[in-house]
This record gives C-alpha cells, sequence and structure tokens, in this order.
C-alpha cells in the first residue's frame, strides 16, 4: 500500500473514531406539547448538554399515555412531558415512571393548594398552567361582543356560534378544565355549565392547539384554553386577551421519566435542566410563554406576564383533586364526547331552541310557556350517570380507552354504556327543542 493511500485510510480510521467518541447519546421524549415550544427548549438543552441529541415523539396526551404502555416491555423512550397529572397519576398507578429522586432546589412544594411535583417523586412539575378564556379584540368588537370573563358568561346567547374548544379525549389539557369545572362547580351543575356553553360552540377542534389558532384567525371569537396558548398569541402579535374565571385550577404541567428508561442519564440530565433557572428561563420565550415554577425566575419575566406567587386569585377557588380526576379520567371524556362532541348539532338546535324561547318570553307571564321552557332545560342538562357512579371503580373500570373518532373500536362494556348514554341524550335533545318551539311559538 503507498504511503499516500495509508495515510487516507489512516485519516479516515481517525475521522471515523473522533465522530463515534463524540456522537451524542440519542435521549426521546414523549410529549404532547407544540414544537414550537419543545424546539426552543431542544436547543437550550443540547447547547448546555452537547453529549446528548433530544429526539421529541409528539402526541397527545391519551396518544402519549397509551404508547408509553405498549412499549413498556421493551422500552425504546426516556420521559413523558404533558399538562395533565391525571395522566401521570394513570402511569404511575401502572408502574411506569421511574422515581428518579431529582434536585428540586428553589421549588417550592405547593402552588396555591396544589403540589408541584408528586410526592412521591415519581414525576416533577416544571411549569404552572391554568385554564381560561381567550378572545380575539378584533373579532370581538367587529361583532358589538364583550369578552367572557366567567364560565356562565359563555352560556349567554349573544355568544351562540362564537365559541371554541376541543374534547377531553383529545387534549389533556381540555381534560383538566373540563375535569376543574365539575370539582369547581360540582358534578350535575358543571356539567349543565358544559352543556349550554357547548351550546354556543362554532366547533370542538381536532386538537388543543387548534382552538388559538381559530382565535388567532378569526374562525371564532372565543377559545376555552390553557393560558400558555393565550400568552404565547399575544406575545406573537395577535390581538388576544385572557382571563381566568374565579372557577379555574393551577396546576402544574409534567415531567417524568419512563420506567426502565432506555438511557437513564440522559433523561435525568434534561429534567434537571428543566428544572434549573436557565431551563425555566426558556419558558419566557415569546413561543412558550408559560408560568414558571422557581419564584426567583420571575424577576426576568416579560411584561404582562402573570406569577401566580404574588398573584394569590389565581386558582383560589378550585382544590383540585388529582386523584378524583385520574378514577374517572376515562369516564369524563367518554361522558364530554357522546353528550357534545358526537351530538353537537342536536345539543346546539336544543340550545338555540331555548335561548330564543327564552327571549320571546323575557317579559312573559305566560305560565305554560315558561314551564315547557323549564322542563326543556332539564332535559338538556338531565345525566345519564351520577358521581357517585362515576367514581366506583367497578364501573369506571369499564372505561379504559378514549376514542378519536367515532367509530374507534372501544371494549365491549364501554360501547354498550356509550350506547345507552347517546339514546338518552339523543331523545332529550330532541325532546327538549320540541318543547321549547312549543314555546317559542305561544
Amino acid at each position: 500500500m503507498g504511503k499516500a493511500l495509508r495515510g487516507s485510510v489512516a485519516v479516515a480510521a481517525l475521522t471515523c473514531l473522533a465522530s463515534t467518541a463524540y456522537a451524542a447519546d440519542k435521549v426521546v421524549i414523549v410529549t404532547s406539547f407544540p414544537e414550537d415550544m419543545t424546539s426552543v427548549i431542544e436547543k437550550a438543552f443540547e447547547a448546555a448538554h452537547p453529549e446528548y441529541d433530544l429526539e421529541v415523539l409528539n402526541k397527545s396526551t391519551s396518544s402519549g399515555v397509551k404508547y408509553i404502555k405498549e412499549i413498556a416491555s421493551n422500552n425504546t423512550a426516556d420521559m413523558f412531558w404533558a399538562s395533565a397529572p391525571d395522566a401521570f397519576e394513570v402511569l404511575k398507578k401502572e408502574g411506569l415512571l421511574l422515581k428518579a429522586g431529582l434536585s428540586t432546589e428553589g421549588i417550592p412544594d405547593q402552588i396555591g393548594s396544589y403540589p408541584i411535583n408528586d410526592p412521591d417523586g415519581f414525576y416533577y412539575g416544571f411549569a404552572a398552567s391554568g385554564y381560561g378564556i381567550m378572545w380575539n379584540t378584533r373579532y370581538m368588537e367587529a361583532n358589538g361582543l364583550e369578552p367572557a370573563r366567567e364560565w356562565a358568561d359563555l352560556e349567554k346567547p349573544e355568544y351562540f356560534g362564537h365559541v371554541g374548544m376541543s374534547s377531553p379525549s383529545r387534549s389533556g389539557t381540555t381534560h383538566l378544565t373540563v375535569e376543574t369545572v365539575l370539582q369547581g362547580e360540582g358534578w350535575d351543575q358543571g356539567w349543565a355549565d358544559w352543556k349550554w356553553m357547548a351550546g354556543n360552540f362554532a366547533s370542538v377542534t381536532e386538537r388543543s392547539f387548534g382552538v388559538p389558532d381559530g382565535v388567532n384567525t378569526g374562525n371564532f371569537g372565543m377559545g376555552i384554553v390553557i393560558d400558555f396558548f393565550a400568552f404565547s398569541s399575544r406575545a406573537s402579535g395577535f390581538p388576544v386577551d385572557f382571563a381566568y374565571p374565579t372557577v379555574t385550577a393551577l396546576v402544574p404541567a409534567n415531567i417524568g421519566i419512563v420506567a426502565n428508561p432506555a438511557n437513564e442519564a440522559g433523561a435525568k440530565a434534561f429534567v434537571s435542566f428543566l428544572l434549573s433557572e436557565p431551563g425555566q428561563e426558556t419558558l419566557f420565550d415569546p413561543a412558550i410563554m408559560r408560568l414558571p415554577v422557581n419564584p426567583s425566575t420571575y424577576a426576568k419575566a416579560p411584561e404582562g406576564l402573570p406569577n401566580p406567587f404574588t398573584d394569590n386569585s389565581i386558582g383560589a377557588a378550585v382544590k383540585f383533586d388529582v386523584d378524583k380526576s385520574g378514577a374517572r379520567y376515562y369516564v369524563v371524556s367518554s361522558l364530554f364526547d357522546v353528550m357534545v362532541t358526537y351530538r353537537l348539532d342536536d345539543l346546539r338546535a336544543a340550545v338555540r331552541a331555548v335561548q330564543l324561547a327564552e327571549e320571546k318570553h323575557a317579559g312573559s307571564d305566560n305560565a305554560e310557556a315558561k314551564a315547557l321552557i323549564a322542563e326543556a332545560r332539564k332535559l338538556i342538562e338531565a345525566m345519564p350517570i351520577t358521581e357517585e357512579q362515576s367514581l366506583d371503580p367497578a364501573f369506571a373500570g369499564a372505561f379504559t380507552k378514549v376514542r378519536k373518532e367515532q367509530g374507534d373500536e372501544i371494549g365491549q362494556r364501554q360501547a354498550e354504556l356509550e350506547q345507552q348514554w347517546d339514546a338518552m341524550v339523543v331523545a332529550n335533545y330532541a325532546k327538549a327543542r320540541e318543547l321549547a318551539e312549543k314555546a317559542a311559538g305561544m
């Protein structure tokens, strides 16, 4: 072999060894967060830890939980990263999270009345999140509407067709919003509120970020969202604003290392970075705009971002029970889809008929018409199950998955119960519409 050739081979070999020596270790994270958010944090983490290469698998919260379960026997992921603490409780109870024992120095035990980190050490809060109402200021002005600031405001007839929301079966953050109202108002009143609000929906979007997109573009005027969607849209220049209703919860968005991770050291490095001050400061990026869990970080917060450690009004009215939420996670999602998502047209028609009948008889003393309207309201608000049933393990155990589409396959018992509910709500909405229209015609 000639000297030139031997030299080329040697250089190639050294190059290969060098690239192997400095190849970054892959760390895989399963998350429901959009790329706008994850890419900022990914870049900051890899700059701080060039020895690791973060790979992001984007899935909805429910799909992410299902995926972690499916790969548990031959794990290829390292972390789960999402907003919904009840989803982490599901994974924790099934032994699918690692007790990592990482430092949380500088982070308080609680935010409001809610623990920031899992008391048992299986997952960590990295940002605080509240739930509320986002609106497009130009849209509202063009339509002569005042923004809604309380959940009950969204039930007003002037908002018919102006509101957007996603389904709790498609979004963990929406699930938390639904559960927050149920816990804050009580089971029966909470579901009644959701039905009357849903009667004003323009649409139920496929994913949670479809709601802020709809508000940003003016497809509808108001949206039910997690707070950071509104804050990041506003920081990006959209003409939007946001309000926390009195009945809301302030809970942490979380990250956990899955049991038997493929790269435990890399996973611990990422979680530790996310909880550090540099990691917390990435949350102020205009594409993210989430509330850090480290109070000292707020010294660098952009103008207009609330500080939940100094503003005690945010989330004070609801002490969110994550155990209750986790126990009926699938039941609540199924109920919402059966009563709202899959029967939205029927519900809207019934609600609109009641709104028009009430408008017609606002100053009337027609007792018969008012009795018909009252009966129509009862039919719309009627629930197929009680709260006690929703929390009964024997009953809730029949609900084992959420559906992305109405035709998705589910367990036989779950399917039977959903069919019973569907028959009830279809009949009730139709009868409610009939009674309300009869009253309006009087």
